[in-house]
């Protein structure tokens, strides 16, 4: 039996990294595709160094990409990599189209001039839905989106609809809705609140100073998204899924639980907001629908809201102990 091989953009990533675990558990041979930098940042890649093969690669270049592509003749490519954080996107409008918009298109490229047969993952997201014209959200909900990020992953769901239909690509969007993990990089309100409340607990810290914190999203747990975004590939037909819990919960509801978890029940005096933290256009709400995905091939997510919030909260105790 063919051992299957996976080209992953984006591998030093949380979802990158999570993919790559699972897709070994499944006997892949796995290229993770990273930028060439003066320093690599491994961090969550650390413990597959050895047991997947690393190649230079860069989104915003076709031609590295062609090469990569040449390099492991993969099986299926799986586009995790973008320019990720939504309030750097104000910052970086045009960086951030160029790679997590335009790199879609330069990736669909290099795969259609490989001329070889490969099933494409994009990964999408929920922030396309942005100001929610419905809610829950689904597969057939119009987008609205309220950020440079958020168009630019809009872009990178429509090429990648537009090859399938105008190429006969087997391409795939996964329409993930906010995904958290241990592995979450520091940047995000969620892993700012674990890691900032471990400290707290520890000694090391007093607050944790955050932006909006009515802001309401569909939290879940990294690697059981993975695991569906897998499913999507081994579909007979190429199609777009939603993937999310079909539940919302506050940054307020997050904080709770994660302060409770330490044994502090009110937090209101660990908490301070700064107005440099508030988008310039807030996504109030975010809520997914994934009846299509549960449906097609059984998937539905295994973790809990609160179950998430624990996993992330002692995995930074255990860090900052270490």
């Amino acid at each position: 039996m063919k051992i299957k091989r996976a080209l992953i953009t984006g591998i030093n990533g949380m979802d990158g990294s999570h993919l790559s675990d699972f897709l070994l558990l499944k006997g892949y041979e796995i290229f993770g595709l990273e930028r060439r930098l003066s320093a690599k940042n491994r961090t969550n890649t650390a413990h597959l160094e050895g047991k997947i093969t690393f190649i230079m690669g860069d989104l915003s270049d076709q031609n590295s990409l062609f090469r990569a592509l040449k390099e492991c003749d993969p099986d299926e490519v799986y586009n995790l990599a973008s320019q990720s954080f939504v309030g750097e996107s104000w910052n970086t409008p045009e960086q951030t189209s160029d790679v997590t918009g335009l790199g879609v298109l330069r990736m669909l490229e290099a795969i259609r001039e490989y001329g070889k047969p490969i099933k494409f993952y994009q990964a999408s997201s929920s922030e396309m839905f942005g100001r929610m014209v419905e809610n829950p959200a689904n597969e057939s909900t119009p987008f609205y989106p309220r950020s440079p990020y958020g168009v630019s992953k809009l872009y990178g769901h429509w090429i990648t609809k537009n090859y399938r239909e105008s190429y006969d690509m087997f391409n795939v969007s996964g329409i993930l809705f906010n995904h958290e993990s241990e592995r979450r990089g520091l940047e995000f309100v969620t892993r700012k609140i674990s890691n900032g409340v471990a400290k707290i607990k520890l000694g090391l810290a007093d607050h944790i100073t955050l932006g909006n914190l009515d802001a309401k999203r569909d939290w879940g747990y990294a690697p059981d998204y993975v695991e569906a975004i897998w499913m999507m590939l081994q579909q007979e037909l190429p199609d777009d899924y939603v993937i999310a819990t079909n539940e919302t919960h506050s940054v307020r509801e997050f904080l709770e639980v994660a302060f409770k978890h330490i044994g502090i029940e009110d937090w209101s005096d660990y908490v301070r907001q700064d107005p440099k933290f508030m988008r310039p256009a807030e996504v109030d709400v975010l809520r997914g629908d994934y009846t299509k995905a549960n449906v097609t091939f059984n998937w539905e997510p295994r973790t809990t809201f609160k179950e998430l919030v624990k996993k992330m909260v002692d995995n930074d105790l255990r860090l900052l102990q270490g």
